[in-house]
């Protein structure tokens, strides 16, 4: 089979499908958006639920068990809680998360809890509101700390904090967030600036690598590693020392992590990507909406699969930007 023999040439699992069911956004993060916005995308050009669980069903014929889902905001798309009910009926998923930034958890996070959803991933930049408004443009850092909390108060494990890292912004909030995970049970997750979007902030200056970051938090202590699962994301995983929580980092651009990706990407308009950083796409909502048959759809995934990039080439060619903004990738 195309699939069976895709993997033994990458010698890599292909087991988690990143889904972006919107585009749209409640905050406009400095590094994702520009304050003005992007035009976002009719209604009618992204997929439906309907369309997304069954691409998800047969993704799974594919090896895909982890299913993430991701935006813009999840959480703002109309119906969405409808939808993670039915997406957690299929079975053969073996894990299901959601990507948030928290401005609307504090309402939902009960019923996010009763689809079976206990795993959670949030995107918070700074500790500081003043500073969260700054790289956000929105003034919700009440909100997202109240989201943040009722998740902890509801069980929510794990919950991941998201924290990108950008030079003369936010790094020196770095050691504040480590601390973070010495009195919280949080994974907080340092995460490379990224060149994705023709728009996007990245440039040298701007950029601080998670080996420098790594250095920075040692300071405070011992960093114990910790070995991932078959289905975790590429994060390098430590215990700081007298912590109850994690700290991770994902070195995208300097650690170079390609040989172990396990991802596919799928846009909120049906376009299939095996990388983050390739602006290379597969259409799934057209044959979709053709009514093309599951066998057909299934072939695609495994031509995405097959023809995974081995790298990013970011390393050898230097920062490129990728065209799609973001928040239209999902993450």
């Amino acid at each position: 089979m195309v699939i069976e023999q895709s993997l033994e040439k990458l010698h890599r699992r292909i087991n988690y499908l990143r889904l972006s069911v919107t585009d749209r956004c409640n905050l406009r993060c400095m590094y994702c958006m520009p304050e003005e916005g992007i035009p976002f995308l009719p209604h009618g050009d992204i997929l439906t639920y309907e369309e997304m669980l069954r691409l998800v069903k047969i993704s799974t014929r594919c090896g895909i068990r982890k299913v993430r889902l991701t935006g813009g905001e999840p959480l703002a798309r109309k119906g969405f809680i409808h939808f993670l009910e039915r997406l957690s009926d299929i079975n053969v998923l073996d894990e299901i998360t959601l990507t948030t930034n928290a401005v609307l958890l504090k309402e939902y996070a009960a019923d996010i809890m009763d689809c079976g959803i206990c795993r959670i991933n949030i995107s918070l930049d700074s500790l500081n509101p003043e500073r969260f408004f700054q790289i956000t443009g929105r003034d919700q850092f009440d909100r997202v700390w109240d989201g943040i909390q009722e998740a902890e108060r509801m069980g929510f494990n794990p919950i991941k904090i998201n924290v990108v890292a950008i030079k003369g912004v936010n790094d020196d909030e770095i050691l504040d967030f480590a601390r973070l995970t010495r009195e919280k049970p949080y994974h907080v997750r340092f995460i490379e600036l990224m060149p994705v979007g023709k728009e996007n902030i990245w440039s040298v200056d701007k950029f601080i690598s998670t080996e420098e970051i790594f250095k920075r938090i040692q300071t405070l202590g011992a960093l114990k590693p910790i070995v991932s699962s078959p289905l975790d994301g590429p994060a390098d995983r430590f215990v700081l020392d007298g912590g109850k929580g994690e700290i991770g980092f994902i070195g995208a651009l300097s650690q170079h992590f390609c040989d172990s990706c396990n991802r596919l990407r799928l846009t909120a308009e049906g376009q299939l990507r095996s990388c983050l950083f390739s602006d290379q796409e597969i259409d799934m909502k057209t044959p979709l909406r053709e009514g093309r048959e599951d066998d057909y759809l299934v072939n695609l995934i495994g031509y995405a699969i097959e023809n995974k990039p081995e790298e990013h080439g970011l390393i050898k060619s230097g920062p490129r930007k990728c065209i799609r903004q973001m928040s239209t990738i999902g993450g």
